[in-house]
């Protein structure tokens, strides 16, 4: 039997730092807009859905074509709400429903660079690896092993050991891009993280990623995602 796969794309309607966050638009468009044409043009999730609170969101996310078929809670709408439980509480309001999914991918809708062949990609190393899950990654640009600190207002090497090291000889670091976490629903159940034991990474380019937290953020990403488009 076919697994069965879900996206869902968390967007609720609280944002300080950047109001209405998830559907401001960017270069055009709701910025949600992205993460729901990616998911839905790769072809690889038997649904689309979109997780939120706010029924403005609601609204522009199903004329995008995405499903809301419930409401997020109040309890996993605030500033503190966890990622992993959001999931949880929408697989266990499928499985209320009626329905019940194998694979889940969990979308930020706040990434205009996520693109459907990425998704393609990850759905593909997810199932001939057999691992549990598929995150992107990107490596650290400068290596944290040089990092500095400063006390009482002195910058001095964190690991003074390293400060003679060349870059190329120091591992690898990398971060989470912030774009999505594809899961087998089964040990994401077990584990309850994000990240689980058996995760393989997806290896970005710095180009292709940037956080979007603050109004600098936002501008950055404008100005990249212009870039790689290849607008004038």
């Amino acid at each position: 039997m076919a697994e069965k796969c879900l996206a869902v794309i968390t967007a609720r309607g609280g944002s300080k730092r950047v109001p209405r966050k998830n559907i401001k638009e960017f270069c055009g468009e709701p910025i949600i807009a992205y993460s729901i044409r990616a998911a839905r043009g790769s072809g690889v999730f038997d649904e689309v859905m979109v997780s939120t609170d706010d029924e403005e969101i609601a609204e522009i996310a199903r004329g995008l074509g995405a499903q809301v078929p419930f409401q997020r809670s109040p309890e996993n709408s605030g500033d503190m709400a966890m990622t992993h439980e959001v999931v949880l509480e929408v697989l266990r309001r499928y499985e209320e429903l009626g329905k019940k999914f194998d694979i889940v991918c969990c979308i930020y809708p706040t990434a205009p660079f996520l693109t459907a062949s990425r998704l393609r990609e990850s759905m593909e190393k997810l199932r001939q690896e057999k691992v549990d899950g598929v995150v992107p990654v990107v490596r650290f640009s400068f290596p944290p092993q040089r990092c500095f600190v400063i006390k009482e207002g002195l910058v001095s090497y964190q690991w003074p050991e390293n400060r003679l090291k060349r870059s190329q000889d120091l591992e690898p670091y990398y971060h989470d891009c912030g774009q999505f976490y594809l899961l087998r629903v089964e040990p994401f159940i077990r584990e309850q993280s994000m990240v689980l034991a058996n995760t393989a990474p997806i290896i970005l380019d710095e180009k292709e990623v940037q956080d979007i937290d603050t109004p600098e953020d936002w501008e950055m990403a404008q100005m990249k995602f212009r870039l790689l488009r290849g607008d004038s």
